[in-house]
């Protein structure tokens, strides 16, 4: 059996949204991509995922690191302007 990767901007439609926070706008996690990775890490830390659950996981791990830096970004220019 073959596992494909998950195409992360399959995720942004229902996982993604934008939200005001402060002065920043910033990408976050829709409540249900919220859950759905807690459910991940949750069965990953039992050692119960399964090979497509992994690739999953994997994706939405990368999605994270994408928005937490953009966000990052996006802070410190705000920052940097006031």
């Amino acid at each position: 059996m073959t596992t494909t990767l998950l195409r992360p901007s399959s995720i942004l439609p229902e996982g993604i949204c934008i939200q005001k926070v402060d002065s920043l706008t910033l990408f976050k996690f829709t409540e249900k991509l919220g859950d759905r990775l807690q459910e991940l890490l949750d069965k990953k830390k039992a050692d119960a995922l399964e090979p497509d659950e992994m690739l999953e996981l994997e994706t939405i791990g990368e999605l994270d690191n994408i928005f937490s830096y953009i966000n990052a970004v996006m802070a410190a220019q705000t920052n940097a302007a006031a």
